[in-house]
């Protein structure tokens, strides 16, 4: 009985975000016809749709941070990936508009297809031609001192209950070469919420609780190999990961 109501509880949530697409859209199809101009803009409309909605159905945000942070300095956010509702955790918690990269299945859904016809930069992870012009994309707004997501795990965990899996060097060599620092976000128990797309457990109401950690800067007083800023942030993320393992484990 209990999956049902899950279900239900996510099929409740996926409506109202479309529900509040729709009230914003006359605006986003404005917006959208020139995302250079309106970008903030548009980051700000998915930024109501993404916390308004999770709000009415029930899901809080509880975020720690370790250092205060300066949001006036553009960054590469650096978060781990368990659900969709990890989105609307970084427009929560990042008071800056963004850009996201994210897997080009997204331009499938109506409503991040509009995002990412707009300020988003979409990857088939499949092919090296994609990747190579996501990232030239990317470096292009961290350019414009721009704040970029990236996950750096590259996908949702397959397993339940999903662990943090090693890192992909796209985030860390954009941080390098553009002297941007790394902002490491450990999501602690959105799954536990809503486990990837809700699909097979449905979801419930609750707290996401988050730990943002001080921001990594590259060395840039010598040639740092991207692999060595890539394992730094793996162990800082992995060891507050594992800290918080009792909170993870919490019915």
């Amino acid at each position: 009985m209990v999956i049902y109501f899950r279900k239900a509880h996510t099929i409740l949530y996926l409506s109202t975000v479309l529900l509040l697409f729709i009230l914003c859209y006359p605006f986003l199809y404005y917006y959208t016809r020139n995302p250079d101009k309106y970008y903030n803009e548009i980051a700000a409309c998915r930024r109501w749709i993404s916390v308004k909605s999770a709000y009415i159905v029930g899901f809080r945000f509880h975020i720690e941070f370790e250092n205060e942070i300066d949001w006036s300095q553009n960054y590469v956010l650096c978060p781990n990936h368990t659900s969709i509702l990890d989105i609307t955790v970084l427009t929560y918690l990042c008071p800056v508009p963004f850009t996201f990269i994210g897997k080009i299945e997204l331009l499938k859904n109506p409503v991040t297809r509009t995002f990412f016809k707009s300020i988003d930069i979409t990857v088939d992870r499949s092919s090296r031609i994609s990747a190579f012009k996501a990232f030239k994309k990317a470096d292009n707004f961290i350019k414009q001192k721009k704040t970029i997501v990236i996950f750096p795990e590259g996908k949702i965990d397959d397993e339940y209950p999903p662990q943090l899996h090693e890192f992909k060097s796209g985030s860390f060599r954009l941080a390098i070469e553009n002297k941007t620092p790394i902002l490491p976000i450990v999501i602690i128990d959105a799954w536990k919420l809503l486990w990837d797309s809700g699909q097979k457990f449905g979801s419930k109401p609750g707290t996401v609780h988050v730990k943002v950690l001080a921001p990594i800067h590259p060395d840039i007083s010598e040639e740092q190999d991207f692999d060595n800023l890539q394992h730094t942030v793996f162990l800082k993320m992995k060891e507050e990961w594992i800290k918080n393992k009792d909170l993870h484990n919490r019915n």
